[in-house]
C-alpha cells in the first residue's frame, strides 16, 4: 500500500462489458488492499469543479454572523454551516480545526418523504450568494452520477448484477460538504483520524496537500493532490455490506504550513431504508456474516451521534 492507484474511468463510462470488467477489476483490487484510489476521466466537468471551489471560498469569506444564518443548529437535519472547531472526528486529539457547509438531496417543502418524517430528510438552507445554490446542486448531481458509475464496478467485481446498487442509491442519504481548513503551523491536525461512515466518498481538493492515509503497518502516507482527479475512499457502510472484503481505511488532514486549504467531499450513503447485510459472495461457505443486517439510516445515525450529537 505504498501507492494509491490512479484508475481511468473512460472505458467504464463507455458502457461496454469489456470496459466494465477492466475497471471493476482495478477498483476491486484497490478496495481490498488500500481502500483508497484516484479516478480520472470521471465525467465531472473541470469548469464545474472550479466554480464550486470559487463559490465555496466566497461562502467561507463571509462574516461569521452571515454564515450562522444557515447554521446546522438553525436548519437541522445535518444541513448547513458547521463552525470552526465544532466537530471532533478523533476526540482523543481534540476538536477539528476546520469549518464546513453541508448540502443534502434537494427536496421541495411538500416532498412526501419529508412530510412523512423519513430519517435524515430535511430542507437545505442556502446562503445569500448569487449562483451558489445552482452550482452546488449541479455538482451534487454530477457526483451522484459518478458514484453510480463506481457502484456498477463494485457490483461487477463482487459478482452481482451491474444494477444491484441502483435502487439502494435512489434518493440517497448523500451529503455534499464544503470544507475550509485555515492556515495552521505545519503538523497541526485539521481533521482527526477517522473512517468515513457511508459507502464511498468522492473528494476534490484545491491542490494544497494535507490528506494522509494510514497503511496497514500504521505508517501515515501522504495522498497528494492530482490535478483533475477525485480521491475515492471506501466507507464503513460498504465495508460492512461486503463483510470486510472491502476495507475502510483511516485517514486524516494534517497542515503542511502552506496556507488555508479547501476541499469538497461528496459522501454517498444509501437510501435510508436500504437493508445493509453481508453480500452472499462475500461470505465463505459455512461461515456466518460478521455483522447483523441493519437499515442504512440506523447505521448512519449511530455514527453521527458520536461526532456532533446536537445535529441528530
Amino acid at each position: 500500500m505504498r501507492e494509491i492507484p490512479v484508475i481511468d474511468l473512460e472505458s467504464l463510462r463507455r458502457g461496454d462489458e469489456e470496459g466494465l470488467r477492466q475497471v471493476a477489476g482495478e477498483i476491486g483490487a484497490a478496495c481490498r488492499r488500500v481502500g483508497f484510489f484516484y479516478v480520472v476521466n470521471h465525467g465531472v466537468r473541470t469548469e464545474l469543479i472550479a466554480d464550486v471551489f470559487a463559490k465555496s471560498r466566497a461562502f467561507f469569506a463571509q462574516p461569521v454572523a452571515q454564515k450562522l444564518e444557515v447554521s446546522m443548529d438553525a436548519i437541522g437535519g445535518n444541513r448547513g454551516y458547521s463552525g470552526f472547531m465544532r466537530e471532533a472526528l478523533d476526540p482523543a486529539h481534540g476538536r477539528d480545526k476546520k469549518e464546513a457547509f453541508n448540502i443534502g438531496i434537494e427536496l421541495a417543502p411538500d416532498d412526501a418523504g419529508l412530510l412523512a418524517g423519513e430519517p435524515f430528510r430535511a430542507l437545505n438552507g442556502w446562503p445569500r450568494l448569487a449562483g451558489f445554490r445552482d452550482t452546488m446542486l449541479d455538482h451534487f448531481d454530477a457526483c451522484l452520477r459518478l458514484g453510480g458509475d463506481i457502484h456498477r464496478a463494485f457490483a461487477r467485481d463482487l459478482g452481482l448484477a451491474p444494477d444491484f446498487f441502483v435502487d439502494k442509491l435512489e434518493r440517497p442519504l448523500a451529503t455534499l460538504r464544503l470544507l475550509r481548513y485555515p492556515q495552521e503551523p505545519a503538523g497541526e491536525i485539521g481533521a482527526g483520524s477517522h473512517t468515513d461512515y457511508g459507502n464511498i466518498t468522492l473528494l476534490a481538493t484545491d491542490g494544497v496537500g494535507g490528506l494522509e492515509v494510514r497503511s496497514r503497518d500504521g505508517t501515515w502516507l501522504a495522498a497528494p493532490a492530482i490535478s483533475g482527479a477525485f480521491v475515492v475512499n471506501i466507507g464503513d457502510c460498504l465495508m460492512r455490506w461486503t463483510n470486510d472484503v472491502y476495507v475502510s481505511t483511516p485517514h486524516r488532514v494534517v497542515s503542511r504550513g502552506q496556507g488555508e486549504r479547501y476541499s469538497v467531499a461528496f459522501f454517498l450513503d444509501p437510501n435510508p431504508f436500504a437493508r445493509v447485510e453481508a453480500l452472499p459472495s462475500c461470505v465463505a461457505a459455512g461461515a456466518a456474516p460478521k455483522y447483523p443486517a441493519i437499515l442504512a439510516h440506523d447505521y448512519l445515525r449511530s455514527r453521527f451521534e458520536a461526532t456532533y450529537p446536537a445535529s441528530t
